[in-house]
């Protein structure tokens, strides 16, 4: 009885998020306090149990970076990489999408998606300011790209980090064998968004005239602190490449560079906190208290295991469940609780596999599955809601249908080219 009061609250939930009847961040926190007052999530444990509970590592990462962000939108570099953007594009709306989605694309790998979106955001709506055309295209491509390179590496997304702890998988296994379709998978969403976004690309010539005529170094308002601050967001970068070596988590790299770069820059701490995203933060934490709920009470591992037994010993079935249900749930709750909560069921199936190689597979479809279908939903990903938070709060609201259309075909598509790759590549 408690799984199906649990179920229903997210669901209502989520209808209320989908249809935006109502602010989602009063949304969320009132379906947590009911799961909360019902006994539906585990007590106080809500509040220290990464699993069945919020992740403070996600929340921390998010405000470090935001005060880190905030800070260097001071400096100006915001507005020169924008004006160098729209030059090197000559204002070319497709031109300038392809630019933007290979740089976040590029960076996701060694940066986490959440870490690439705060750091190409800022500069995609300046640019789109500049040339007077429509920023929320350009955002959910962007978006939509972090997720899908992010998936390449044991770093770029946060799912991949806890599927790399739980199976013993290293860096380098997940470049080989998450990076080929990786690679394939953006290269035909580029050509995609072409078809999708059509509409969107306008070419207005008299503001294309007027940025080429711009001189971007001049939007370069105190190079000193600029010069200091480059400095520490290359430490923190450093940081997260290297804290599986250092075992230091992201979050505390990232709380310790947002200090750092309080006192180089000599920032008004008061007024570096307006820069912070307060509702996107609450509104992560109400959601991961949902989630909690539906842990504690068994839904998620009950779908889980009811797909998997589904398939019985065809382990490739098996690897198709993992993947298209991941992709499914994974679009429709964050992935990252997803994840570590689906993460043992898996375990247990791999320890049942015939040998170490098809038991792999079934780790590596896991792992697309749920990065792939992090792009699913405006709420599917830490990086989806972080880029909506900042659409909004700039002017460029992103609904979650908006989002949630594009999201869910380049799931779908992406799903399939992964399903044909597993099959291809392990079972063929």
């Amino acid at each position: 009885m408690s799984a199906l009061i649990a179920l229903a609250v997210f669901v209502v939930a989520f209808f209320f998020i989908a249809t935006e009847k109502a602010d989602k961040v009063k949304v969320v926190l009132v379906a947590a306090g009911i799961m909360a007052v019902l006994g539906l999530v585990p007590g106080s444990e809500v509040f220290f149990s990464e699993h069945e509970g919020v992740d403070w590592n996600v929340i921390f990462l998010l405000l470090g970076m935001m005060i880190i962000v905030g800070i260097l939108k001071q400096t100006g570099i915001f507005d020169y990489l924008a004006i160098w953007a729209a030059k090197k594009s000559r204002g070319r709306p497709y031109r300038l999408m392809v630019m933007l989605m290979a740089i976040t694309a590029v960076a996701s790998p060694f940066l986490d998606n959440v870490t690439t979106i705060m750091l190409v955001a800022p500069v995609t709506i300046v640019v789109c300011n500049r040339l007077d055309i429509p920023a929320q295209p350009y955002l959910i491509a962007e978006v939509l790209a972090s997720n899908i390179g992010g998936a390449a590496t044991l770093i770029g997304d946060p799912p991949n980090i806890i599927i790399g702890s739980r199976a013993g998988l290293t860096f380098n296994d997940f470049l080989i064998h998450m990076a080929p379709i990786v690679v394939v998978a953006f290269a035909a969403f580029v050509l995609l968004t072409r078809v999708l976004f059509r509409r969107s690309f306008r070419y207005n010539p008299d503001r294309v005239a007027a940025v080429m005529a711009l001189q971007e170094r001049r939007a370069i308002t105190d190079p000193r602190l600029l010069a200091r601050c480059l400095a520490v967001l290359a430490l923190v970068i450093v940081g997260f490449g290297l804290h599986a070596v250092v075992h230091v988590d992201p979050s505390i790299i990232a709380l310790v560079g947002a200090g750092v770069m309080i006192l180089v820059s000599g920032a008004d701490v008061s007024e570096t906190l307006r820069e912070v995203e307060w509702p996107t933060l609450v509104f992560f934490v109400g959601l991961f208290v949902m989630v909690a709920g539906l842990v504690h009470t068994g839904v998620i591992s009950t779908v889980g295991d009811w797909a998997i037994g589904a398939v019985g010993d065809n382990y490739f079935g098996a690897a198709t469940a993992l993947l298209f249900g991941s992709a499914a749930l994974g679009a429709f709750f964050d992935n990252i609780p997803y994840v570590a909560t689906m993460a043992p069921v898996v375990d247990g199936i791999v320890a049942q596999a015939p040998d170490p190689a098809t038991g792999q597979s079934l780790w590596w479809a896991f792992a697309l599955g749920a990065d792939f279908g992090g792009n699913g939903t405006a709420v599917a990903a830490s990086a989806n809601v972080v880029a909506i938070g900042i659409a909004a709060r700039s002017g460029h609201p992103i609904s979650f249908w908006q989002f949630t259309r594009y999201g869910l075909l380049v799931t779908a598509l992406s799903s399939l080219m992964a399903w044909g790759y597993v099959w291809l590549r392990y079972f063929m």
